[in-house]
Formats: C-alpha cells, structure tokens, sequence
C-alpha cells in the first residue's frame, strides 16, 4: 500500500489542477491567436506564475485499491498484481486467465 502523504499530495494536484484548468486552457487559445512575439510572452508568464502542480502533466494515475502508481490498467484502474489477483478469485467479469 502506498504512504497516505503520497495519496494525498495527489489528491491536492488533481484538485489544483480541475481549478486552474479553464484558466490555463484559455492562456493557451490566447497564445495562438496573437501575432505578436512580445504579447506572447506575456501571457506565457501568466501561464508561468499558475501553481506547478496545476499542470495536468503532474497527475499520475494510481491504483484504485492499493493507491501503487505503477503498473496501472486504465480499464480497470487497478495495478497488475491486484487485477491478476482479481481475475484468479473471479471478481472481474468479462477477463480470463491465460492459460499456457
């Protein structure tokens, strides 16, 4: 199982993230219907001074059950040793175990 400060520092990105998100997607429309150079960088320094973990590119998926950030199956939202383990006991309708 994964530290719960680690659970909880993504849990703050993703809310930072859905707040600054319509703030940063128009920046960026901005930014590609001005012509000039200087206009530019100033809306780029705007996009700057947004919070760090504001940006969607921090976010990491985790798993639902164990909170481990590696190994993820997005159908599923789980890791691959609990999906394994689910399939072994039969919880997860629709997979099958290979069998070789």
């Amino acid at each position: 199982m994964a530290r719960k400060s680690l659970i909880q520092r993504e849990k703050k990105r993703k809310n930072l993230e859905e707040k600054f998100h319509l703030i940063r997607r128009s920046s960026k429309k901005e930014i590609s219907k001005v012509p000039s150079l200087s206009d530019k960088w100033e809306i780029h320094g705007k996009l700057q001074s947004l919070p760090r973990n504001s940006a969607p590119t921090r976010l990491h998926r985790r798993c639902f059950s164990t909170g481990r950030p590696r190994a993820n199956y997005r159908d599923f939202g789980l890791s691959g040793h609990i999906l394994r383990e689910m399939v072994h006991a039969c919880l997860l309708p629709g997979a099958t175990r290979s069998s070789w």
